[in-house]
């Protein structure tokens, strides 16, 4: 498995607002190679958060390509938009989408990556059908709609399956995962399978974000 491309994906739900720019300018030079935007509508999970507005604006003052995670109600409604916004990478939620299909179609012909996303306690048998039209799935390391909770280890087992899954059925498909990722988990992660790693406290709560993102980035060298 080595030799694959590795991407941190700071998640700015975990960034200072009051100094956005400044802190996606430190990501970006510490080798942040995707942005991660959570987006929440206090519905589908407790918590409210940014929107379309904000995706446009993050959009046009970054040079990394935004990647939106919708745990909102009904995301076929409004994944469309989200690329118009300027997002390169939606994913949705298994749980929230009953025409995933659909969606995630609609998604890749508006000109993005389309991602299916799975909460901790979802089974990975819940991609059965979908599977082959994702370009990466989400597997969510903690319960979604807050940030700094602690990473849940069984989604180690998890990654590492539906690795397993996906090269048994010759497909592309990448895997990231999001929640409570550090320094200390993140060669575990990547190790099981995971291409894509997102992180927002470890990140945005040290004292130095780009210094972080480059220790995060460190800590998966062998796998790069």
């Amino acid at each position: 498995m080595n030799g694959r491309t590795i991407d941190i994906a700071p998640s700015i739900l975990s960034a200072n607002f009051s100094r956005l720019s400044e802190e996606i300018e430190a990501v970006e030079r510490g080798g942040a190679t995707i942005l991660h935007v959570d987006v929440m509508d206090g519905h589908f999970v407790p918590n409210l958060t940014v929107g379309l507005p904000v995706v446009k604006s993050i959009s046009r003052s970054t040079r990394l390509p935004i990647d939106a995670h919708l745990m909102i109600s009904e995301p076929g409604r409004y994944a469309e938009r989200f690329v118009e916004a300027g997002a390169k990478m939606v994913s949705v939620h298994v749980e929230a989408d009953a025409h995933l299909h659909r969606t995630l179609n609609s998604i890749k012909a508006a000109g993005a990556q389309a991602g299916v996303v799975l909460n901790p306690a979802t089974p990975i048998e819940s991609l059965t059908e979908s599977l082959q039209f994702a370009d990466y799935v989400l597997v969510m390391s903690v319960n979604p709609g807050f940030g700094g909770q602690r990473f849940i280890a069984t989604s180690v087992d998890k990654v590492r399956r539906l690795r397993r899954m996906i090269e048994d059925r010759k497909l592309d498909t990448r895997i990231e995962i999001d929640g409570g990722i550090d320094k200390e988990n993140i060669a575990t992660v990547v190790a099981a399978g995971a291409e894509i790693i997102v992180a927002g406290s470890a990140i945005f709560g040290a004292e130095d974000p780009e210094a972080a993102v480059r220790g995060l980035r460190e800590a998966t060298v062998q796998w790069v």
